[in-house]
């Protein structure tokens, strides 16, 4: 697995176990260490994922509100932790990261391969239309 892929990955499963518990602002870094540990035993430089944990976490409010237009059927608190926190994932590097590392349809396609290894049946689809939607608004601004 490429290190950016497992540093999303972890970035993930650390930004569901913080929301599910209630996102205290404390207890993200052990999260975060924690789960380096567990699932990047070889991964040899963590930045990228203190990158896109901090990040989110940074612009969390004004994500949730890009979330919540691109999907207003589905109230924020109504989406399942997974699909949530793979959208602030692929959100924040739609439209906070550098576009040279990550082109926006990279950041959509590893997005939806999030979906798919950690959501349900219909995530992909899902992260595909979100992200889709914020993409198209994105590109008609420019």
């Amino acid at each position: 697995m490429a290190s950016r892929h497992l540093s999303r990955s972890i970035a993930m499963q650390s930004l569901y176990e913080w929301d599910f518990f209630g996102k205290k602002p404390k207890s993200l870094k052990g999260v975060v260490e924690k789960n380096i540990k567990e699932f990047g035993p070889g991964l040899e430089d963590t930045g990228f994922v203190w990158q896109l944990v901090n990040g989110i976490v940074d612009h969390l409010d004004q994500i949730n509100k890009v979330i919540e237009k691109a999907a207003p059927q589905w109230p924020i608190d109504q989406i399942t932790i997974v699909d949530r926190n793979v959208l602030r994932i692929g959100l924040y590097e739609l439209l906070y990261a550098n576009k040279d590392e990550v082109p926006p349809k990279v950041a959509i396609n590893e997005a939806i391969e999030l979906a798919k290894t950690f959501g349900g049946e219909n995530s992909g689809k899902f992260i595909n239309g979100v992200l889709g939607t914020v993409y198209k608004k994105i590109e008609t601004k420019k």
